[in-house]
C-alpha cells in the first residue's frame, strides 16, 4: 500500500505523528509488507516513514497491544509470527462478536448510518474483483466490516473487532493468491449489509456467523493446499 489505512484515505492534517506512523506501519504488517519475523528497526523506520523515532516508538507500543509485534528484552521488537493455531484461535472469537455486532447495527444504526452502509454496498456492486489489486480488495472489505462495527455504535465491541479484523488479515494475506473464489466471499457482504440496513437482526446475525466460518474454510482449505 502506498500506505493510507484500510479503510479510508490518509488524512495526515488531524492526526498527530504517532497516529500517522502507527496506521502505516499497521498497513504494512497486515499487508505482509514486513514479514512475520522481520526485525523492526525504530530508527529505520522513522527514515522511511519521514517521521521522528519517537512518535514510532508510540506507535510500536500500540502495535504490541494490537499483537502485531512483540517486543523481547535486549532482542529489539519484531513484527509477530503467523501460526495456523492462530486462525482457530481468532475465528472462535470472531463468530461471537461478528453476528452480535450485525445485529446491534441492524437494531441501532442510525438514519444517516444506513445511508453510508447503502455507499458501502454501492462500492461493492462495482466493485471489480478479477482486476482489482490486493490493497483495493482488502480496503474494500475493510469498509464493509468496520463500517458495521460501527453501525453497532458500542466502541467497546468495535474496537475488539478491529483487532481481531485486522489479525485475520493478516492470514488472509498469506493466502489471497490462493483462495478459488475470492469473487463470492466479496459478493457476499451484499446479503450482509442489506440486513443490516433493512434492521434484520436474526438475519444480520446469521449471515455475519456464515461469513466468518466461510473465511476460515477458506482459508484452511488454501492453507492446507499448499
Amino acid at each position: 500500500m502506498a500506505f493510507g489505512t484500510l479503510a479510508i484515505a490518509e488524512d495526515t492534517s488531524r492526526k498527530s505523528l504517532a497516529d500517522v506512523a502507527y496506521e502505516r506501519l499497521r498497513d504494512r504488517l497486515l499487508m505482509l509488507e514486513i514479514k512475520p519475523g522481520d526485525l523492526l528497526n525504530d530508527e529505520q523506520l522513522a527514515k522511511d516513514l519521514g517521521i521522528g523515532r519517537t512518535p514510532v516508538r508510540e506507535a510500536l507500543k500500540r502495535l504490541e497491544l494490537d499483537r502485531l509485534v512483540v517486543t523481547y528484552p535486549r532482542r529489539g521488537t519484531f513484527a509477530t509470527r503467523v501460526e495456523v493455531t492462530d486462525l482457530a484461535f481468532i475465528s472462535e472469537i470472531r463468530t461471537q462478536l461478528e453476528p452480535l455486532a450485525a445485529a446491534r447495527a441492524a437494531r441501532v444504526a442510525s438514519a444517516a448510518t444506513r445511508e453510508h452502509l447503502r455507499d458501502v454496498m454501492k462500492a461493492v456492486e462495482a466493485f471489480d474483483v478479477a482486476g482489482a489489486s490486493v490493497v483495493e480488495t482488502l480496503r474494500l472489505d475493510a469498509s464493509v466490516h468496520q463500517g458495521i462495527y460501527a453501525a453497532a455504535a458500542n466502541p467497546h465491541l468495535e474496537d475488539v473487532l478491529i483487532r481481531y479484523d485486522n489479525l485475520a488479515t493478516r492470514i488472509w494475506c498469506m493466502v489471497l493468491d490462493r483462495l478459488p473464489d475470492l469473487e463470492h466471499h466479496v459478493r457476499e457482504h451484499l446479503d450482509l449489509l442489506r440486513a443490516v440496513i433493512d434492521g434484520d437482526e436474526e438475519k444480520a446475525a446469521e449471515l455475519a456467523k456464515e461469513h466468518v466460518t466461510g473465511f476460515e474454510h477458506a482459508v484452511r482449505t488454501a492453507l492446507f493446499a499448499a
